[in-house]
């Protein structure tokens, strides 16, 4: 559920945007954070860390959010605004940078 309609902000609903989550095509809205976009296309499990971990702070403190966003690990999808044509992967545990540890 997103709010459409508000009485004091303005411009809440913003271009809709296209992004890739494991191999599949989803839409969201472009500024709204990517763990967002995630929840309302109905993913709840956003990474593995011994067990499945999922949307919990929504402030960037905690871990539960990494995943891998174009290429890069360990980004907190909870505070990274979604843009056109992005990438996101689930990520296993620290993840790992190319060429290299994380």
């Amino acid at each position: 559920m997103r709010i459409k309609q508000h009485p004091v902000l303005t411009s809440i609903v913003k271009k809709e945007v296209e992004f890739t989550f494991e191999g599949k095509t989803y839409k969201g809205y472009e500024g709204e954070p990517i763990a967002a976009a995630l929840h309302v296309n109905g993913v709840r499990v956003l990474r593995h860390d011994h067990r499945p971990r999922g949307f919990f702070c929504a402030i960037g403190n905690c871990s539960s959010c990494l995943m891998e966003v174009d290429g890069e690990p360990n980004v907190r999808v909870c505070v990274e605004e979604l843009r056109e044509g992005m990438v996101i992967k689930m990520q296993e545990g620290k993840g790992k940078l190319k060429g290299g540890e994380a």
